[in-house]
């Protein structure tokens, strides 16, 4: 970064979860000397961030700055004297009404010139959403910051121009091998989706009659499918014996599950803390700093909220249960929880390794073809898995689990509709019931504690998809007087009402064939217009 002419160069840093990324950011800082703006992805994040700050640094606390939706604090003669501020994607790249005092601190920090740019997590900055940070922020430098520079859509190159080139990338087996990482043993358990005979199991009798379309409707088929892989009774044991097993052995456990529905249940069902969206900021600080300081707590389950920037160096067993189909950034930032340099294995039949990742999928069903693409970036970092069995498993049937016996398994997906012991109502419908809950609590779970803006932007919703396939205009472009990609509809107006006392006029006639001939170049183009981008 500083390689040349002692200058700072703008681009970005690819370290390994655990490589010490927040370090490398803060030694920036301070070398640059300058005022600093650091963001990152969650409100934990930002915490953490401070407090590494403060640990590293001499900077007095008050001229550290935080900017999220608890904290807010204008920053003091901003004009002539320098600080770091921390925020998050979401709090500066949201475009709606603002209160009062978020409003005054977002332009103070839009009209104050900084030295550095500091951005955590990188790769959701290409995002609609967050890529308008990169050009409404003046810094004279940007560093960014990631594990996994990679998407599962084409934006990743606009990094070259939001950010700039990649700098450096580490070997993550070199890593391991100094000592520097901890050696993770990957496995994969394939669990059947129910006991033999086939035919007699409910589970995967509705998984395959969803398949099948029958009398589910095509926009739920998808999310039925994906429960009930997710509630396989079988996973479910098998999720339990490897928490049973590792905790005897004095490990540190995070459980991982997408599905809100099933992380609570099975959470609640356990006895252990448990971390979403409606969880509180404060509330999982406290779980947090329990699971790290105290033996009494050692497994937490966690939902999406904490793939990123969660720093745990104690953990060394992860169970990942439900995931985001086949997203190879989320496998990666999961495995690197337990990447932090760990105390050398005993041999006790572990093969030298001192940390475990398993990824529990259901067989005979899409959740092992997404698995298998999930794999492909930890693969290339020279990561290898091995495939168990659940019946492989030791002692699984011997052991008094929680959802051993069918009525608990069916009693676990009624519970989603409340419903005891009510005729008629098939097992489709009350897993859909406890799909759409579920994906009600995933929508806000994607927003910042307090924060109405979401904190990472995903793919266009299937009616966005939909739209702008069939080439049919969104509402906003509609409206009298839209935007660019309307194509001027006053202009449109203007020349069909003046066109006909004006027709003898060769100027008149050449602006009339130019604005028809763009506004059906910009039709054409936002009909062929994707997720990734123009094509």
């Amino acid at each position: 970064m500083f390689s040349v002419e002692e200058v700072a160069k703008s681009g970005i840093v690819v370290l390994p979860c655990g490589a010490g990324k927040t370090l490398l950011g803060i030694a920036a800082c301070c070398r640059v000397g300058r005022r600093a703006l650091v963001l990152t992805t969650t409100a934990v994040a930002v915490d953490q961030w401070r407090r590494q700050l403060q640990m590293y640094t001499t900077l007095p606390p008050e001229d550290v700055y935080l900017f999220t939706a608890d904290q807010k604090r204008p920053i003091e003669d901003a004009e002539r004297k320098a600080c770091v501020v921390i925020s998050t994607y979401s709090m500066l790249g949201f475009t709606g009404r603002r209160g009062g005092d978020t409003a005054f601190i977002l332009e103070q920090l839009q009209q104050l010139e900084w030295g550095l740019l500091v951005v955590d997590e990188v790769q959701v900055m290409p995002a609609r959403t967050f890529r308008t940070v990169a050009t409404t922020i003046k810094s004279h430098c940007c560093l960014g910051l990631t594990a996994t520079l990679v998407r599962e859509d084409d934006l990743i190159q606009d990094l070259h121009w939001l950010i700039g080139p990649k700098l450096y990338e580490a070997n993550w087996q070199q890593l391991q091998d100094d000592g520097y990482l901890a050696k993770v043993r990957c496995i994969e358990v394939w669990c059947d989706m129910a006991e033999e005979p086939i035919r007699e199991t409910e589970f995967f009798m509705e998984y395959l009659q969803a398949q099948d379309g029958g009398d589910v409707p095509g926009s739920m088929r998808g999310s039925l499918q994906r429960a009930l892989w997710t509630c396989n009774p079988n996973k479910l044991k098998t999720c339990e014996f490897l928490i049973r097993l590792h905790e005897q052995r004095g490990d540190k456990i995070i459980v991982f599950s997408d599905n809100i529905f099933i992380l609570k249940e099975f959470a609640r069902k356990l006895g252990r803390y448990y971390i979403c969206g409606s969880v509180s900021l404060r509330e999982r600080m406290q779980i947090l700093s329990e699971f790290q300081e105290s033996s009494a707590c050692n497994t937490i389950f966690l939902s999406k909220v904490g793939d990123n920037a969660i720093d745990l160096p104690v953990a060394n067993v992860i169970v990942q249960i439900s995931s985001h189909y086949g997203s190879r950034r989320q496998e990666a930032q999961r495995l690197g929880r337990i990447l932090r340099p760990k105390p050398q294995a005993k041999d006790g039949g572990t093969g030298g390794f001192n940390a475990f990742f398993y990824s529990v999928v259901s067989r005979d069903t899409q959740e092992l073809y997404h698995a298998n693409r999930r794999q492909q970036f930890l693969v290339e970092q020279g990561y290898n898995y091995q495939v168990v069995r659940d019946y492989n498993v030791t002692r699984l049937e011997q052991q008094n689990l929680i959802y051993s016996s069918k009525d608990s398994q069916l009693q676990l997906l009624k519970q989603a509709l409340k419903v005891s012991n009510k005729k008629g109502v098939s097992l489709a419908s009350i897993v859909l019931e406890s799909v759409r809950r579920g994906e009600a609590e995933e929508a806000d779970e994607v927003l910042e504690p307090g924060c109405e803006t979401p904190r990472m932007e995903t793919a266009p919703s299937k009616a966005e998809k939909v739209e702008k396939v069939e080439g049919k205009r969104p509402k906003e472009d509609r409206e009298w007087g839209g935007d660019v990609r309307s194509g001027g509809r006053w202009q449109e107006w203007l020349l069909l009402f003046w066109f006909p006392f004006l027709v003898g006029s060769s100027a008149w006639r050449a602006l009339g064939r130019k604005i028809l001939v763009r506004n059906w170049l910009t039709s054409a183009r936002y009909v062929v217009e994707s997720p990734e981008g123009f094509h």
